[in-house]
C-alpha cells in the first residue's frame, strides 16, 4: 500500500495571519488535522474551538485543536507565523530581523526535534532572512525549508499588469523575484502569456514598484496584512499535501544560480509533497542578474549585522 501522507500541520504562531491560514485551510478540507501553537494558550484554545465549531458546517471533517510545539510530532507541513509585535509606522520588514531571529532559536531546534520529516514553510518577516536562519536552526534539507516569499508580490503584480493587458491574472506567467522588501524586481525578460513574450515596458516595471509598495500601504491603513499571505500560505501548503507540483515563486537556499550562494531569496520553485522539487533557473538578462545580486547582498548584509 502507497504511503499516505499525514496531512496534519502545525501552525506556530495563530495570530491574525495564523488564523487566516487555519481556516482557509479548514475550508479547503486540505488538512485533516490543525494544532495550533501560540504563546497564549488559552487565547489558541479559544481559536481552536471557534474554528472546531465552524468546521461543523463543512462536509470534510477537521480536527482542530490547540497544543505545544510537542504536539507538532507526525505533521507533515509545520508552518511558522509567529513575531515579535510589529512597532507602529512600521516601514521595513527589517526591522523586525533581530526580535524574530531571537523568537525562531527558541523555537526551531524544538521542531526540528520532534518533527524532523515536516516540511518547513516560514511565513515570519523578514522572510528571506529566517529562512535562510531556519535551514541553520534546524539542519533540514533546503527543499523541506522554504518562505513565502514574493508569492504574494508575485500575485499583485499579475493583477495590476492583468487590467492593463486585459488578460486574465491566472493566464500571465510573470514573476517578481529576489528579496521580499526593496530588492525585490519583475522578472520581464521572461514575462509571457499563451507563449508569447510580454514586452519590457517603463509602464510595466512601474507596476511592480506599485505592488511593492501594497505590503507596507496595508500595515499603514489597518495595522496589519493577514488576508493575502493566509492565503498565500494555505496555497503552499495544499501544494505539499495533495501534491499539485506547483509552480510558485518562494524564498529558498540559492546555491550557485546566477553567481549566487548561501543565501534565501525567491526563484521559481515546483512544490510538491516532498517540499521542493525542482528549483527553475529563468534566463534573465544582465539588468535583471544584477538586481538578483543586489537582492543577494542586501539579505546578506541583514544576516551577518544578527546577533
Amino acid at each position: 500500500m502507497a504511503d499516505i501522507p499525514a496531512m496534519k500541520v502545525t501552525i506556530i504562531g495563530p495570530g491574525k495571519v495564523g488564523m487566516v491560514l487555519a481556516y482557509t485551510l479548514m475550508l479547503r478540507g486540505v488538512a485533516r488535522e490543525i494544532v495550533l501553537v501560540g504563546s497564549d494558550r488559552v487565547k489558541a484554545e479559544g481559536e481552536a474551538l471557534d474554528l472546531t465549531h465552524a468546521q461543523a458546517f463543512q462536509q470534510i471533517p477537521v480536527k482542530v485543536r490547540a497544543g505545544e510545539i510537542e504536539d507538532a510530532a507526525g505533521s507533515e507541513v509545520v508552518a511558522v507565523c509567529a513575531s515579535v509585535p510589529m512597532p507602529s509606522g512600521l516601514l521595513s520588514r527589517n526591522a523586525l530581523a533581530q526580535g524574530n531571529a531571537d523568537l525562531m532559536k527558541r523555537l526551531l531546534p524544538r521542531v526540528a526535534e520532534v518533527a524532523p520529516m515536516a516540511k518547513l514553510v516560514m511565513v515570519t518577516n523578514p522572510v528571506d532572512v529566517l529562512t535562510w536562519q531556519a535551514l541553520e536552526l534546524t539542519g533540514f534539507p533546503r527543499e523541506r525549508v522554504m518562505g513565502t516569499g514574493t508569492l504574494v508580490d508575485s500575485v499583485r503584480f499579475r493583477e495590476l499588469l492583468s487590467a492593463m493587458l486585459h488578460i486574465h491574472p491566472d493566464d500571465l506567467r510573470a514573476y517578481i523575484l529576489g528579496e521580499h522588501g526593496e530588492h525585490q524586481f519583475p522578472a520581464m525578460s521572461v514575462a509571457q502569456a499563451g507563449g508569447e513574450r510580454i514586452d519590457d515596458t517603463p509602464e510595466r516595471r512601474a507596476l511592480c514598484e506599485r505592488a511593492k509598495q501594497f505590503g507596507i500601504e496595508v500595515f499603514q491603513k489597518k495595522g496589519n496584512t493577514c488576508y493575502a499571505i493566509g492565503q498565500a500560505a494555505a496555497y503552499i501548503i495544499e501544494a505539499i499535501l495533495l501534491d499539485e507540483k506547483r509552480t510558485v515563486p518562494l524564498s529558498v537556499k540559492i546555491d550557485g544560480y546566477l553567481g549566487v550562494s548561501g543565501v534565501c531569496l525567491s526563484v521559481p520553485v515546483v512544490v510538491g509533497r516532498r517540499g521542493v522539487e525542482r528549483y527553475l533557473h529563468p534566463d534573465l538578462n544582465e539588468e535583471e542578474t544584477k538586481q538578483f545580486r543586489a537582492a543577494a547582498e542586501a539579505v546578506k548584509g541583514v544576516i551577518e549585522g544578527l546577533a
